[in-house]
């Protein structure tokens, strides 16, 4: 029938002259006649089966299901009918079969429902079972013998134990056990978590403290899985749209990485290396992680401004830095890390930076050096809490000694960045501080420690996403000027863990310590005395009740004296 020509009558398949009666089963010889038995079977209506040589039953209707034979039996009845008629009738079959089905589902349901209800009470494990999963440590001398459980843990155990733990927490008042308390639940947690995501447990502690429960399974997750490849334009050689288009031909899959940044690419996957085509070697983009863009973008560099990259290694902000100025002004990159500067230099010669000079110094002295800055980037060392993607080892060599050790080398250079730049800068003043921890003891604690210490106040950072800082956390209260900072997570921003502050600094006088500023207090508050002792004018008095502290603080040794002889002169007129 698919032939319009004269050839389609002989070119079409020639139709079977012999029709089979209905319901008989013929079965042909390998010569194509009909076997004689098979009819005399049919005929004689015998119950025999044939079997074959291996024993199985060759009867078809043996082998068909009870709802194919049900179809069968139905077949020669419908060949009498349309096919409108045949439809009808499968549409109404179909919707008896869903409407079966649903009444066994909801007959069902109640029973199912109960059922996950009862396994899904959580019972805390006994001592035993818990005795049987703990590692034993045993100290013998100078060496640590290890005695591994007496059962390996297993960990979709752990995880299922870890969800009904979860949920009881959350609505404990409800699910709890009789006679236990939340501290054995939490306790119990902590030992899960250490176990299934092989954290120390004082790592776990401290991340308890911090986070949420919720958030926290959160964060522990993300950290299992590496943070997307990304890349920063260099706008010195070229244009973001022009290496996107260079890379797509190489066979590269990327997109911008957001609104907020104007320079960089996320990478997706690429069938060349990143690290080695000609487009990095001509310097024309820089691996970058994308935390890394926002202290930059946080400082705000100007142009023909004098700015202190403190701890710059491997260079990848001194080059923004010096990107965002065009090659103008003079930028000092500093490393106390001799072997690390190797990559600095290279870094800058391939991205053709030129205003930058490279310098092998103790940031700790750096305002004996060198000063006079208008803005200064410290990105401080650190535990490496929010890089735990990139290094897993911080999971388990990690204890409060580091933390401690870190936070006292961050408050000593913290110190140092603020008084290298000059508060009376036309277009700076400004001082940026970030890590890549999220500990609290080197991020708040160190910035809290900042405003005491020295003449300057906490600004916005200009950055439209990340969480606020911290203005208490568990019995520390901070200076309610903290929430200006902000903190960046893996499981809500998708890039590294990372703190960033900013300062503004007023004055270039450094604050004395307390001992000194009690008379310089006293001094500032001359109101405190009453007026109706005093017969006769002090003189310079508006003078000094008009002067801010800061500004008493500046004032020479013979001045403080004298204030102290007036007020000594005013105690006997009081008594």
């Amino acid at each position: 029938s698919g032939f319009s020509d004269d050839n389609s009558k002989w070119l079409a398949p020639a139709k079977a002259k012999k029709t089979q009666p209905k319901g008989n089963h013929v079965e042909l010889s390998s010569d194509g006649e009909v076997e004689e038995g098979s009819w005399e079977m049919e005929e004689d209506g015998s119950s025999e089966e044939m079997v074959d040589d291996y024993g199985a039953s060759s009867s078809e209707e043996e082998e068909l299901l009870p709802i194919e034979k049900a179809a069968l039996k139905q077949k020669p009845d419908r060949e009498g009918l349309s096919e409108d008629d045949s439809e009808e009738e499968e549409e109404e079959e179909a919707e008896e079969t869903s409407k079966r089905k649903m009444g066994q589902k909801e007959e069902e349901g109640p029973d199912l429902q109960l059922n996950l209800d009862i396994d899904e009470q959580f019972k805390l494990p006994t001592s035993e079972e818990i005795e049987k999963e703990d590692i034993l440590f045993i100290s013998l001398g100078d060496s640590l013998t290890v005695f591994p459980p007496a059962e390996p843990p297993d960990l979709h155990t752990i995880h299922q134990r870890i969800q009904g733990n979860m949920e009881v927490l959350q609505d404990f008042g409800v699910k709890r056990e009789e006679g236990r308390s939340r501290q054995e639940y939490l306790a119990l947690l902590r030992r899960d978590m250490a176990a299934y995501y092989s954290y120390s447990d004082f790592l776990l502690s401290k991340l308890m403290d911090i986070f949420p429960l919720p958030e926290l399974i959160n964060f522990l997750e993300a950290n299992e899985v590496p943070r997307p490849v990304t890349i920063r334009t260099n706008t010195l050689k070229t244009r973001r749209r022009d290496l996107a288009q260079a890379l797509i031909n190489r066979g590269v899959n990327l997109d911008p990485l957001g609104k907020w940044s104007k320079t960089g690419l996320v990478i997706y996957d690429s069938t060349v290396p990143i690290g080695a085509t000609p487009e990095y070697l001509a310097g024309h983009y820089m691996l970058q992680g994308a935390s890394s863009l926002l202290p930059v973008m946080a400082l705000a560099p100007q142009e023909n401004e004098r700015i202190l990259d403190m701890c710059c290694a491997p260079g990848g902000k001194t080059s923004y830095i010096a990107q965002l100025m065009k090659n103008t002004g003079m930028i000092l990159a500093n490393d106390s890390n001799a072997e690390r500067l190797r990559s600095v230099v290279g870094n800058l010669h391939r991205l053709g930076v030129t205003n930058t000079v490279v310098s092998n110094c103790d940031g700790r002295q750096f305002p004996k050096i060198l000063g006079g800055f208008d803005r200064v980037l410290l990105d401080a060392p650190c535990s490496g809490t929010g890089v735990i993607s990139k290094d897993p080892a911080v999971k388990t060599n990690k204890d409060e000694q580091d933390i401690l050790r870190c936070a006292h080398l961050q408050k000593e250079l913290i110190l140092s960045a603020i008084d290298s730049v000059n508060a009376a800068s036309e277009t700076g003043g400004y001082i940026v501080y970030c890590t890549c921890s999220v500990m609290v003891e080197e991020n708040e604690w160190v910035v809290d420690y900042a405003l005491k210490k020295r003449n300057v106040r906490l600004v916005a950072t200009g950055l439209d996403f990340g969480k606020e800082g911290f203005t208490r956390f568990k019995d520390r209260r901070f200076h309610p000027s903290l929430k200006s900072t902000r903190r960046f997570y893996p499981h809500t921003h998708n890039m590294d863990g990372f703190f960033i502050a900013k300062f503004k600094k007023f004055s270039n006088a450094i604050p004395q310590a307390k001992k000194d500023e009690e008379p310089a207090v006293e001094a500032a508050a001359p109101s405190a005395v009453p007026n109706n002792i005093i017969t006769e004018p002090l003189p310079k008095k508006k003078k000094l009740e008009e002067s801010k502290p800061d500004q008493e603080q500046k004032l020479p040794q013979p001045a403080l004296k004298k204030k102290h002889s007036l007020q000594a002169q005013r105690r006997p007129l009081k008594a």
